[in-house]
């Protein structure tokens, strides 16, 4: 038994500070709160205990320190990529994240699903790191964006792949592709329903996949109790995606009225990545990129806040690497800068973020979940910067920081 004593704990329901902050933790789980402290007491001071948070769009896979991106899709093999992405998933932790969902990769691997070992060598406690939801690899067509030659003028010939890995075109090839990511251990499906922003794919918002291709998807993956996340922007491809039962649209920087309110009918969540917008360093890239991102990028800073508006399910992903891995918070911060309310953020981090990835273990300080807690130097309700000060972790009843 370890007692956790602190300044306050966020009650995320009631969106109240409740002080002083005592959380009786027992193995890996939260067995009271209040009251007495009991066994090993940890004293925590000044710090305001909340929910550990949850990033629902990383590639821990990719980024990290010393990569040189293009080169690193043709000169990294599996191992190595493995490596990269220990020192990610370990500095996502600290940054106070003990939940992400990995959404797909789209590198040469041999059809080896990395995000589904990566998660079981963490839970195995080989490797620190958040508790990972595997995409495998991303599910998108010949010249589609996360086809990697598009990401540079490869030859033909060059960094090529397979259905196993994700490039899958016509109805029997994506229902091939998407049994195969779930024999493998994939536990959601990720799809590309339209172009990209630092992609050479053509217009961002434009449609890659026919509506056929978009309802097989979603029908493997849901008759198999999977949830399908879809990498869109476009105003037209997100009513497509969303018409085809796509359960979650990744960016949406496009959205307008009509695709807004269809999300509001249908349940689909939205996971906005907005800090990217700030923070992505394009001056090295292409002009036809640059191009892009001077058109979308202020069209995407308004789309998030009129999904609030309107009453869209948001949750907190940074597409991590697109911001650096351990910098997730600056997440948190950039939703609030946009107009969204502190509270509203810190629940698109936690119990919103929880009912995406379908689990009710985790996203509260309460009896009977997982102890996964962050203690902050500060109120968030009053100033969300304090998340990106993270002073102390515990995951699942073990402590990873304690400042």
């Amino acid at each position: 038994m370890q007692t956790l004593v602190a300044a306050g704990l966020l009650d995320i329901d009631s969106g109240e500070i409740v002080r002083p902050g005592v959380i009786r933790v027992d193995g890996e789980r939260i067995v009271g709160l209040g009251g007495s402290p009991e066994g090993e007491v940890i004293d925590l001071g000044d710090l305001i205990l909340v929910p550990g948070f949850m990033d629902m769009e990383v590639n821990l896979l990719m980024g990290g320190r010393g990569e040189k991106p293009v080169a690193s899709m043709v000169q990294d093999d599996p191992p190595i990529r493995m490596l990269r992405a220990v020192g990610n998933a370990r500095r996502t932790l600290r940054a106070g994240f003990t939940t992400v969902r990995n959404l797909g990769l789209f590198v040469k691997t041999g059809g080896y699903l990395l995000d589904v070992a990566l998660g079981k060598a963490i839970d195995a406690g080989w490797v620190d790191g958040p508790r990972v939801v595997p995409a495998g690899h991303a599910i998108t067509p010949t010249g589609g964006h996360l086809d990697p030659t598009m990401f540079a003028a490869f030859m033909p010939g060059v960094l090529d792949l397979t259905i196993e890995e994700g490039i899958a075109n016509g109805v029997a090839e994506v229902q091939k592709a998407v049994r195969y990511q779930i024999k493998h251990g994939a536990q959601l499906i990720k799809v590309c329903v339209s172009g990209g922003v630092m992609s050479h794919t053509g217009t961002a918002g434009a449609q890659h996949y026919s509506f056929d291709e978009l309802t097989a998807i979603v029908d493997e993956a849901h008759r198999r109790g999977l949830r399908v996340a879809s990498h869109t922007h476009g105003a037209e491809a997100v009513k497509q995606a969303v018409k085809a039962g796509i359960d979650c649209i990744e960016h949406g920087f496009l959205v307008d009225d009509e695709a807004i309110q269809m999300m509001v009918d249908n349940d689909t969540f939205l996971v906005p990545t907005t800090r990217l917008i700030d923070g992505m360093d394009i001056s090295h890239a292409p002009d036809e990129l640059k191009e892009k991102a001077a058109e979308m990028f202020p069209k995407a800073r308004i789309a998030v806040k009129k999904c609030y508006d309107a009453g869209v399910k948001i949750a907190v992903g940074t597409d991590a690497p697109a911001i650096p891995h351990g910098k997730n918070a600056d997440e948190l911060v950039a939703l609030v800068d946009r107009g969204l309310p502190p509270l509203a953020v810190l629940r698109a981090a936690t119990i919103v973020a929880a009912d995406l990835i379908n689990v009710t273990d985790r996203g509260r300080l309460a009896e009977g979940l997982l102890a996964d807690i962050v203690g902050l130097p500060g109120d968030p309700l009053e100033d969300i910067t304090v998340t990106q000060d993270v002073r102390f972790v515990m995951k699942g009843g073990k402590v990873y920081v304690n400042k």
